[in-house]
């Protein structure tokens, strides 16, 4: 098995994979509970997240304080090329978490998109900045008095999956996907084998030959 680097093969991931190829070959590895729930949606179409989890966890508050964003900010300065902020949030519905101004201060930083198992606001501006953004829903309310940013950097359950900072984040159209750092390079060069399965078989079924035929030379559906 070779060592990946995820910079370096990030453009031919979003290419040639897809979520649903990266959580068959999770599930032949034995990691059965890597995908998100089907609740976080994309708010921004037409998009395909490649990167490393960053995590943030929130909690539900309930009256104001003087320094309702201090570890928010301080968790966005921190932020590097590449990075995938996924925040926790005990599936609170609250506040709209994330926004314009948080997602513009990471584009800059040279985050790649966020997953929020919560609420965003300001989704037009998310947009137009192209900010990959997947969220739960929306709600146009601040957090201050609502929601407090606790910590970042450590494990976190997000879409009902347990994410830690370095672990890298799939995410598309279909769905978002989790993969532990550990096995990231196997995974990966058993998807792209998969693939290449696929794309065989997919060549088969358009020359006519049975589905059941090509699933017993192929093994793959």
């Amino acid at each position: 098995m070779t060592t990946l680097n995820l910079a370096s093969v990030t453009e031919t991931l979003k290419r040639d994979l897809y979520t649903a190829v990266v959580s068959d070959t999770l599930d032949q590895l034995g990691y059965r509970d890597q995908v998100m729930n089907a609740n976080i949606n994309p708010v921004t179409e037409h998009v395909v997240l490649v990167g490393r989890a960053r995590t943030l966890l929130a909690v539900d508050y309930y009256e104001p304080l003087s320094d309702p964003y201090g570890v928010e900010l301080k968790f966005i300065d921190t932020l590097v090329t590449g990075d995938v902020v996924v925040a926790g949030t005990n599936m609170s519905v609250r506040n709209g978490l994330w926004g314009e101004l948080l997602s513009t201060a990471s584009k800059y930083r040279g985050a790649c998109g966020a997953i929020i198992d919560g609420y965003v606001r300001d989704v037009r501006k998310i947009r137009q900045l192209g900010f990959p953004t997947w969220a739960t829903g929306t709600k146009p309310v601040d957090s201050a008095g609502r929601g407090l940013t606790i910590a970042y950097d450590i494990p976190v359950r997000c879409g009902d999956v347990i994410v830690k900072t370095g672990d890298i984040i799939f995410a598309d159209e279909d769905g978002i996907v989790a993969i532990p750092q550990a096995i990231f390079s196997d995974v990966i060069e058993r998807a792209l084998e998969k693939v290449h399965a696929e794309d065989s078989s997919r060549k088969d079924l358009l020359m006519g030959t049975s589905l059941s035929e090509v699933y017993r030379q192929r093994g793959v559906l």
